[in-house]
C-alpha cells in the first residue's frame, strides 16, 4: 500500500473527502515528527511507539577514495509495534 491507497482507505473507513485525509495524514506525519525532533515519544496504546534513538559517532570509509572519515552521532527514528499490531501481522 502507498501513500495514495492509504488516503483513500482512510476517506472510506472516516466517511470524509481524499483531501480532509490528506490533511489528517500530514498532521500525522508533522506532529509525530516534531515529536521526535523534541525528543518526546508517540506512543499508540496496541498500534506502537515511536521514538528517536542516539547512534553514536562511528569510524567510516568513503567508498569512493577508501578514505578514512568519522560519521558524526545522531538521533535516528525508530518504531516498536504493539501486541494488536503484532497479532493483525501473524
Amino acid at each position: 500500500m502507498n501513500k495514495q491507497e492509504l488516503i483513500k482507505a482512510i476517506a472510506a473507513d472516516a466517511g470524509v473527502t481524499q483531501t480532509a485525509a490528506t490533511a489528517m495524514l500530514k498532521s500525522f506525519e508533522h506532529n509525530v515528527s516534531k515529536a521526535l525532533a523534541a525528543g518526546d515519544e508517540v506512543r499508540l496504546i496496541g498500534f506502537g511507539t515511536f521514538k528517536a534513538v542516539p547512534r553514536a559517532a562511528r569510524d567510516g570509509r568513503n567508498p569512493k577514495t577508501g578514505e578514512p572519515l568519522l560519521i558524526p552521532a545522531t538521533n535516528v527514528p525508530r518504531f516498536a509495534a504493539g501486541k494488536t499490531l503484532k497479532d493483525a501481522v501473524n
